[in-house]
């Protein structure tokens, strides 16, 4: 038997709602939140989201709303707000999440004003919830339509994560249980940073070695900011890290990634970012990693170089020399 049977969903994004599908299509009795209210009216109405995940059917029985008392009494809760926004959405959810309720943090960033991860975020605003994180390697698309996807689930509480990988299993989704938490969320938010440093490449037309190149010596990034936090080394080498990297840094459907082309191919960041309408985590994520990082005496070049350029202090070219004329030294360190 399902412990977790009533699941409200706090984002009707691409990946808010395509987990929504996975686990209502999977019997589970599913509520998600739109900010939009048309978007829940498409949803309840045409059984579809038109507005961030077109072409999908949905299943019947999901339920949206855009009022957030809808989702009390859910028996858990995944937040899929952006990363930036989690707090403030959060906190409009507060007077209607029961104490010791399991919050499924499905957002990767790290909050620009506090340097949290979500699920510091989440102890701030809802201490007595129960935290959990799900990260790796996942497009949204790709999970609403069935295709075969795998990912981590990080849970401090064992009893819980049990029941939240078993609640959110499907025939086509299947979760790995793990209590890192932390590894989890370093793993999801880098990833992002260093997605659109690769696009950033090969939108400049550097080519695919130095592609590689950036994500074999970004992972090193990732697991130097690891190692420095408490995170295991084999949370990153698994999904959520290692998994997540390839997949985001390979592929244009990335929302990061694609943002690193454009930018690489001479377009402007406000030019890319007034044409979207999902948001690109890791352009918030790069100046609050930096400063992570620099707060825990962690090295990251490639981080910080990116971070720089987003400001508009460093260029792509000058980037690109301050990196490859960086003094020598073992691979290793």
């Amino acid at each position: 038997m399902v412990s977790y049977q009533t699941i409200g969903v706090i984002g009707a994004g691409a990946w808010g709602t395509a987990l929504a599908q996975t686990l209502s299509s999977s019997g589970r009795d599913v509520t998600i939140w739109s900010f939009e209210p048309d978007c829940a009216d498409a949803i309840n109405k045409r059984h579809v989201n038109d507005c961030y995940l077109d072409g999908v059917p949905l299943d019947p029985r999901l339920k949206a709303t855009s009022e957030p008392a809808d989702l009390a009494g859910s028996d858990a809760i995944l937040s899929v707000a952006p990363a930036q926004h989690t707090r403030a959405t959060l906190q409009s959810f507060a007077p209607h999440i029961a104490s010791g309720t399991p919050v499924l943090l499905c957002s990767k960033g790290i909050e620009i004003s506090s340097r949290a991860f979500m699920a510091g975020v989440l102890r701030d605003v809802l201490p007595d919830a129960v935290p959990a994180v799900l990260s790796g390697p996942s497009f949204a698309a790709d999970v609403a339509r069935g295709l075969p996807t795998a990912v981590t689930l990080a849970c401090e509480d064992a009893r819980v994560g049990e029941q939240l990988v078993e609640a959110c299993a499907a025939p086509t989704f299947r979760p790995y249980l793990t209590d890192d938490v932390i590894g989890a969320e370093i793993g999801g938010a880098v990833k992002n940073v260093l997605a659109i440093v690769c696009g950033i490449v090969l939108g400049k037309g550097l080519g695919r070695s130095a592609h590689a190149a950036i994500m074999a010596r970004g992972f090193a990034e990732m697991t130097r900011l690891g190692k420095a936090l408490g995170a295991r080394p084999e949370t990153l080498t698994g999904l959520c890290g290692l998994g997540d990297l390839v997949l985001t840094c390979s592929s244009e459907m990335s929302r990061n990634m694609s943002c690193g082309l454009a930018l690489g191919r001479g377009e402007s960041l406000n030019h890319i970012l007034e044409n979207r309408l999902a948001v690109t985590e890791g352009v918030a994520t790069a100046p609050a990693l930096k400063t992570l990082a620099l707060d825990n005496d962690v090295e990251m070049p490639i981080s910080f170089a990116l971070a720089d350029i987003l400001s508009g202090d460093l260029s792509v070219d000058d980037a690109m020399i301050r990196l490859m004329s960086r003094e020598h030294r073992s691979e290793t360190e």
